[in-house]
């Protein structure tokens, strides 16, 4: 969990206000969603890294709610798509379109063309449609009919889904799992938080209407420039580098795993601990960082041998061990 935002570098001016604001949004999203600080702060760390996040859990654990209420509480262009068996790949992107009129094809875009995509159920449609977001994720364009258009800035793809063991799924493939920069799972909530949850409900919350439960803007495009800005200046030592490469090698070397972290998983792991120690008011990153996020930042990067899987192991247990096992930095 994110301990509060406070600027113990003494820091000032824009990363301060830029600061105060992140923190101000997730305290707007804890307004609709009860219990679930972790997943918020994997969301604003993905935001400062420009990232995008995989949301996991069984249905009816607030992933959609949390993600439309990240987006209220932003001043940023945001849209929808419920992935079902039968979309199709130009249903996200766009497509060209005959005009009669003028007797020419024009361009609709498609709901990628945003700031913020909620890609809800992912894993419920086909690969070739859930491919048709690589291009968009990696390279933040779309190219139809041989014509790459960029996608508006900032721009971050949400996606939820439920375990691959429920019936009606279809397992992302490894090349877009590796897109996303965290892979986030929502447990089911503590007995008080379900308390609360149904507390709020008889009191007449609507998870329809954000804006009767009063989540308001308190964040945009601005803010999330200026603290790109600060996170880019937090330093980084050698002995940390090195340390996020020892721990990405053994995933490599793990007798656990058939597939380690590859060299994008590194970099991705750095990326976040930086924006972590960011967040939490330093200006250098230390060991503790990269732990805190080195679960979220590889768990959906490593495979596990079926044997090891047979046997209860899970890529979270196998994680952790090497984290208890590789040499810390002084």
């Amino acid at each position: 969990m994110m301990a509060p935002i406070t600027d113990n570098a003494g820091n000032t001016g824009d990363a301060s206000t830029a600061r105060a604001s992140l923190e101000a949004l997730r305290a707007e999203i804890a307004k609709a969603v009860v219990g679930q600080d972790p997943a918020v702060t994997g969301l604003v760390v993905a935001l400062l890294c420009r990232g995008h996040v995989l949301l996991e859990g069984v249905p009816g654990v607030a992933k959609t709610l949390l993600v439309r209420a990240l987006a209220s509480a932003l001043e940023l262009d945001t849209k929808r798509v419920q992935f079902t068996p039968d979309l199709m790949p130009s249903d996200i992107t766009g497509s060209l379109v005959y005009d009669a009129r003028t007797a020419e094809f024009s361009f609709q875009p498609g709901p990628v063309f945003t700031n913020l995509l909620l890609a809800d159920e992912i894993n419920r449609t086909p690969p070739k449609t859930q491919s048709s977001l690589l291009e968009a994720m990696e390279e933040r364009q779309v190219t139809v009919d041989g014509t790459p258009r960029p996608l508006p800035e900032p721009f971050l793809v949400a996606a939820t889904q439920n375990p691959v063991e429920y019936e009606g799924t279809y397992p992302l493939p490894e090349a877009q799992l590796d897109r996303f920069l965290l892979k986030l799972t929502i447990p089911l909530p503590s007995r008080q938080d379900e308390i609360d949850v149904l507390t709020r409900h008889a009191d007449g919350f609507n998870p329809r209407d954000l804006r009767a439960a009063g989540v308001r803007p308190v964040a945009g495009p601005a803010d999330l420039e200026a603290a790109r800005a600060a996170v880019a200046k937090t330093t980084v030592s050698p002995e940390i580098t090195a340390y996020v490469v020892d721990i990405c090698r053994a995933t490599r070397e793990s007798p656990s795993l058939t597939l380690g972290a590859s060299p994008r998983g590194a970099t991705a792991l750095l990326a976040t601990a930086r924006a972590w120690a960011w967040l939490t008011g330093r200006d250098y990153v230390i060991p503790d960082d990269v732990k805190a996020l080195a679960l979220p930042t590889l768990r959906h990067r490593v495979q596990l041998r079926p044997e090891a899987e047979m046997e209860g192991v899970t890529t979270d247990s196998v994680v952790n061990a090497i984290l208890s096992h590789v040499p810390v930095p002084r």
